[in-house]
Parts: C-alpha cells; sequence; structure tokens
C-alpha cells in the first residue's frame, strides 16, 4: 500500500475521510486491538458527515480505547492511501471501561508492537509522529 504525504493546510480539510491518532498514555505508546484479530492497531477511524476532524478523533479515540479524557490533541500530516486523511498525536489523560464495540483491548507500550495489522502504514505514522514531536 503506498501512502503519499502531505503538509498541514495543504489540501482542504473538508475532502478528510479518516483520522488516525498515535497515542501515548503515562509515558507508553497505546494500541488497540480488534476482537476479529490478533494484532495491534494505531486507533482511528471515518470522519462522520457534519463531523469535525476533532471531534472524530475524540469519537474513535473513546470507542477504540474507552479513551474520556484527552490532554491534547495535535495534527502532524496529511495522508493519503485512496483517499485523504489526517494523521494525529493524542495524549490521553484517563479513561472509561473500553466500550463494547470492535475492539476488545487496548494496549500500553514503549515502543512499537512487532505484531501490527498494518505494518507498513503504522510503522510510517509511527515514525512520523515521534520525529515531528521529538517524542522517544
Amino acid at each position: 500500500m503506498e501512502v503519499q504525504f502531505f503538509d498541514l493546510n495543504s489540501v482542504d480539510e473538508k475532502l478528510f475521510t479518516r483520522v488516525v491518532c498515535v497515542c501515548k498514555y503515562n509515558n507508553k505508546w497505546l494500541f488497540s486491538k480488534h476482537k476479529e484479530r490478533k494484532t495491534w492497531e494505531i486507533p482511528g477511524g471515518h470522519i462522520e458527515e457534519n463531523e469535525t476532524w476533532q471531534q472524530a478523533a475524540k469519537r474513535e479515540l473513546f470507542e477504540e480505547t474507552g479513551a474520556n479524557k484527552i490532554k491534547k490533541l495535535t495534527p502532524i500530516c496529511i495522508y493519503k492511501i485512496s483517499s485523504y486523511a489526517l494523521l494525529c498525536f493524542a495524549e490521553i489523560e484517563s479513561f472509561e471501561t473500553l466500550p463494547n464495540f470492535e475492539m476488545s483491548e487496548i494496549g500500553l507500550f514503549k515502543d512499537l508492537p512487532n505484531n501490527l495489522t498494518y505494518p507498513d502504514t503504522h510503522k510510517q505514522f509511527f515514525e512520523i509522529v515521534k520525529d515531528k514531536l521529538n517524542l522517544k
């Protein structure tokens, strides 16, 4: 899967169809595990009609991690696989119980886990966020 990356503000945000958030909680990287897979994923999903990317990010973070309070939500860059999407960084402050939607669990890691659902794209997303924000 080829991913193209673009600077922020280079594409009208009305064209964004998805938002993906590389997350940290208590200095650990946070990933979600889908109920139908045994691999880890970066939280994110579709932006609904009449929803801003910020609203979509907060909704997806709650649905996929149980995050109920987000300390920081920072846009990083725009990317395109089949359509335009936004890559963000989120620092989670607190959680509720993981909602019974599509994810079975969350995991906290010191670094990128080996068993990713989408290893090529998620490795790129992870490294871009770390580099842009100078994170460890």
